[in-house]
């Protein structure tokens, strides 16, 4: 059987802008998409603190030291700039590999840089 689990979570990133004019999707800093080991592409839910929305769309990779965290299309209107977020993807494990499993965890401080 599979089940669903926590893959990767960026946890308390604020967002650095919210692009309503753009097609759609999440914009996130190269380095810190691949410390968190999501892709570009990559379906992600996006949770916000501030107000409570939770939503899904992808990741669309940004410029590398960045620390841009931006909110495009439809989903702009879900965000403001300044909110914290938690962006999380989950995988498929086997009921043998949940034994031992740890998902990656990348938390973020108030200037979107890696603790």
């Amino acid at each position: 059987m599979l089940l669903e689990f926590l893959y990767a979570k960026i946890h308390r990133a604020t967002v650095t802008d919210a692009n309503l004019n753009y097609v759609g999707s999440i914009t996130v800093d190269a380095e810190i998409l691949e410390k968190a080991k999501m892709s570009e592409g990559q379906k992600v839910d996006i949770l916000n603190i501030n107000n409570g929305e939770r939503f899904q769309t992808y990741v669309i990779k940004g410029k590398r030291g960045s620390k841009m965290f931006c909110v495009n299309g439809a989903a702009a209107r879900k965000v403001q700039t300044g909110d914290k977020v938690i962006i999380c993807t989950y995988r498929y494990v086997t009921e043998d590999e949940i034994k031992g499993y740890v998902p990656t965890i990348v938390q973020i401080d108030e200037n979107n840089n890696i603790v």
